[in-house]
């Protein structure tokens, strides 16, 4: 039977995913019956990717990936930087997997690595991400993996992140002080949890101000630019539009610019934009961008330098190694 993956051998014995990956690492966590269980499936199954890769995991690669869902966004862009910065001076090459925000592709990537290509990962998750099992198949494989900005929450690694929820109670605070009184959030995923966490602390903001929260005041965008675009643009175009927008990633930033500038909506008159984001050019926009800003260089450096223990001291516990570092809110003319 091919394509064995761990998720078959959970369908089969009926058990968590969670189960059959601690019962493959002989955790102390699992019975010792279930143990034997999980072998013997996965040996009537020739389920043997993890003890491949755990030979070749004796052999060093000097080389990390990182893998990301896009590079444009200027906030990987400067992680990238992080990383690079901690890599150089470990004497390792640094290879980017793009995903693309397509989940089969990423978990091609993954499999590959079970090969013995990298000898450790970094990686942000894409948009579509619901199902983990390939990162557990990586995991037991021996590969060292380590989150940082999006991050699959039930996975039990190192996860680099931003005090998202707080920021996004920040942003819609930010809103209200300045009059708003219909503020949409703009959102990417409602999978991702970085995204829902800045939903619910904008939520979370209205509702302590005694403002009633409705499903529709999150907006969801899609990784396509013209199913954006005109997306907002009938929102927009609505006689009781939003006088205040949070987006959530810096890509709709563009977007929600050019759609105002079509509908002759001035900023901040009209409508009142605040945007999580690096972008070093929104000083200088017109009329100049308010920022959640992330400190992506230092997460990418602290993720980096966090797989590095990993790697050089065995038995080291990746789960116990995770960090929020805090963003810091930018006021400027679009919030004004």
């Amino acid at each position: 039977m091919n394509n064995i993956t761990i998720k078959t051998l959970a369908e089969r014995l009926q058990v968590s995913v969670a189960t059959v990956s601690k019962a493959l690492k002989d955790s102390h966590e699992i019975g010792e019956l279930t143990k034997q269980r999980v072998r013997q499936m996965a040996e009537e199954l020739n389920y043997v990717p993890n003890l491949y890769a755990s030979s070749l995991r004796r052999r060093k690669s000097k080389t990390i990936a990182v893998v990301l869902p896009e590079v444009a966004d200027s906030y990987f862009s400067l992680a990238i930087n992080g990383i690079e910065s901690i890599a150089q001076k470990k004497g390792y090459h640094v290879l980017i997997y793009l995903t693309h925000e397509n989940y089969r592709k990423q978990e091609e990537i993954l499999k590959d690595f079970q090969s013995g290509r990298v000898d450790g990962v970094l990686m942000s998750t894409t948009t579509e991400t619901t199902d983990h099992c390939h990162v557990v198949d990586l995991q037991i494989s021996g590969v060292p993996i380590v989150f940082f900005d999006r991050v699959c929450e039930d996975i039990e690694t190192a996860k680099i992140t931003t005090n998202d929820f707080e920021c996004g109670y920040i942003a819609g605070e930010l809103l209200l002080k300045q009059g708003c009184k219909k503020i949409a959030f703009l959102s990417i995923s409602s999978s991702l949890s970085i995204s829902n966490k800045r939903a619910n602390g904008f939520h979370k903001a209205l509702a302590d101000k005694n403002i009633k929260t409705s499903p529709k005041d999150i907006i969801d965008c899609k990784n396509d630019e013209s199913f954006n675009y005109s997306h907002l643009k009938k929102i927009l175009s609505h006689k009781n539009r939003p006088d205040g927008i949070i987006a959530s990633v810096e890509k709709l930033t563009t977007t929600v610019y050019l759609v105002c500038k079509e509908l002759n909506l001035r900023i901040p008159g009209d409508i009142k934009i605040i945007s999580f984001s690096n972008l070093v050019s929104a000083p200088i926009l017109n009329p100049s961008l308010t920022t959640i800003t992330q400190p992506a260089f230092e997460m990418g450096a602290v993720a980096a330098s966090i797989l590095f223990k990993a790697l050089e001291k065995p038995g080291f516990q990746l789960k116990k190694e995770s960090m929020v570092i805090p963003s810091v809110l930018v006021e400027r003319d679009s919030t004004k």
